[in-house]
């Protein structure tokens, strides 16, 4: 497919331009939030702080689309992200997915198949169902608003039942539609080699695959190893340095372009406007630079500095977009063509 879903509608590969593939808007708790209200969280406010930065992102540094991996489980709400994106001149995509590194909500095992309700009334598994509709027929609560990727987790737990069955139900969403799968990995556990080896045993083309949160590792052969598997991997945390600081994600990452993996990195922020789990507050006082706007202020700079060619970075920031998300290798390389004249600026 040479197009791609956004929250505005599809858009052709050739509109997909410089891209951050792993970023956030906002992430929530709902029931909690009901329940206990986050002082921090004013809708309106919130809103007009992400419409003012990512047109800043669009105009002043050249980002073209934002791909927000908010899914159930981190309190997906489309209708706030509508607002978000009405007249924004930046695609915004959106996910679908489930984010558990342990256990589902107590429906999924009532109306699995083999649960108490599914026993019953039958039917596919509703992630399963509940993957593709968002995806072909649109995501509730929409006016028909599609999603274009997939979200799956896999942290300390590893494969357990419920994340197996999340998986699955991605792997037969993503068999379905052809969308790609990113996932959320922890490093300290490694977790990408385990969601290879499913993938690979599952029928997944590792080619459609993203493993994220990789730069939080400088292990250059655990990196290298999941690239020369075949997926592509997500230098996605650049501004996280509670988790590692970013001289180290810049030494790994000029390292491997160095080596010449251009061609199997996106780089993004993993950021958002609001979290419940790490709020403004937070965020302004511990960790400053984690915002959208770090790799095109600082990470383009400094890496450009070591080395980094004009080539290298469209080929992160464009073209690997492009391939990951559309999975046409022909618009891939009419993309390629063009952007490889022009550059990240």
């Amino acid at each position: 497919m040479s197009t791609v879903n956004t929250v505005r509608g599809p858009i052709d590969s050739s509109e997909i331009g410089t891209t951050l593939m792993h970023e956030h808007l906002f992430a929530h708790n709902p029931e909690l939030e009901q329940n206990l209200p986050h002082p921090e969280w004013d809708e309106e406010v919130m809103i007009e702080k992400a419409r003012k930065s990512l047109t800043s992102l669009h105009e002043d540094k050249g980002i073209d689309t934002f791909v927000d991996l908010t899914v159930l489980g981190l309190g997906r709400y489309l209708p706030t992200v509508q607002k978000v994106a009405e007249g924004l001149p930046l695609n915004i995509v959106v996910a679908t997915g489930y984010y558990t590194a342990k256990d589902l909500p107590t429906f999924f095992h009532t109306h699995a198949p083999d649960g108490l309700v599914g026993k019953t009334l039958g039917g596919r598994d509703p992630l399963e169902v509940m993957f593709i509709d968002d995806i072909v027929k649109g995501i509730p609560g929409t006016d028909g608003v599609k999603a274009g990727i997939i979200k799956v987790v896999t942290d300390e737990h590893g494969m357990t039942a419920d994340v197996q069955r999340v998986f699955t139900a991605a792997a037969r969403a993503q068999a379905e539609t052809g969308v790609p799968i990113s996932t959320h990995t922890n490093v300290a556990f490694a977790n990408g080699r385990e969601q290879q080896k499913w993938f690979r045993s599952n029928g997944v083309d590792l080619e459609r695959t993203v493993i994220g949160h990789c730069g939080d590792s400088t292990d250059l052969d655990y990196l290298k190893e999941l690239m020369d598997n075949g997926s592509t991997i997500g230098l996605d945390r650049f501004g996280m340095e509670f988790v590692l600081d970013d001289d180290s994600r810049i030494d790994t990452l000029v390292a491997l372009l160095e080596q010449g993996y251009a061609e199997r990195i996106t780089i993004s922020h993993d950021a958002g406007f609001f979290s419940i789990n790490t709020p403004p507050s937070f965020r302004a006082k511990h960790v400053p630079n984690w915002h959208h706007h770090r790799i095109s202020d600082h990470i383009l700079p400094e890496i450009r500095k070591r080395g980094a060619t004009e080539q290298q970075i469209t080929q992160m920031m464009v073209i690997n977009p492009v391939r990951v998300l559309t999975g046409d290798a022909a618009a891939t390389a009419a993309v390629a063509a063009k952007a490889l004249g022009a550059g990240v600026s």
